[in-house]
């Protein structure tokens, strides 16, 4: 049954890839995806996420890691090709990510403060950097920072200083594997930020 339910998952999640790939292709400032990078990228994902409802993820959370795995491909795709993350999904994650905390609370009134602490602390450490080091931090970085802050911080914030961390040190290590030329931040952060929503203790 598990099996069933994580295939059905990943079918649902290749097609969602899909639709992602025509809405990042037409996006202002999006870009063309490779065929396939998107449906197998959110397929996995959200195959996972379907293995994970059925051994006793609450349903009130499944959303956030569907959401985070869906953007996060987008985005990853997007600063891997074109090194950016445009505003089109950069700035309507805040409003949806405050939606799916919404959801939680209802179940978990306690997610509320980690939220917000998640999302002040994220992206108030990435607006730092970005203010001290402008080379350091693109400006698409630090509006992603917030609304991945929410949903990470609902889990705790303890979490959140866990996925600065991992993706101060994957940008690290793929500088140092590619050399100095520009890096994209995003698939560094978006990678341990998914983790943790699917992984780590549900609020």
């Amino acid at each position: 049954m598990v099996v069933v339910i994580g295939i059905f998952g990943g079918v649902v999640g290749f097609g969602a890839g899909w639709f992602g790939r025509l809405v990042l292709g037409a996006a202002r400032r999006g870009v063309v995806a490779p065929r396939w990078w998107c449906e197998v990228g959110v397929g996995v994902l959200w195959a996972v996420v379907a293995v994970r409802v059925a051994g006793g993820m609450p349903w009130w959370w499944a959303g956030v890691p569907l959401v985070v795995g869906w953007g996060g491909v987008l985005l990853s795709v997007c600063d891997i090709r074109a090194y950016r993350l445009p505003d089109v999904f950069t700035l309507p994650a805040y409003p949806v990510a405050l939606l799916l905390v919404g959801v939680a609370s209802v179940h978990q009134p306690g997610v509320w403060a980690g939220a917000i602490g998640g999302g002040l602390l994220f992206g108030g450490v990435y607006l730092l950097v970005r203010v001290v080091q402008p080379a350091a931090m693109g400006p698409g970085d630090v509006k992603l920072a917030g609304s991945l802050g929410l949903v990470v911080g609902a889990v705790s914030v303890g979490a959140v200083l866990a996925v600065i961390a991992a993706a101060a040190l994957g940008t690290l290590v793929a500088a140092s594997r590619w050399g100095r030329g520009a890096i994209p931040h995003g698939p560094a952060a978006l990678v341990p930020a998914w983790l943790v929503t699917a992984f780590a203790p549900w609020p």
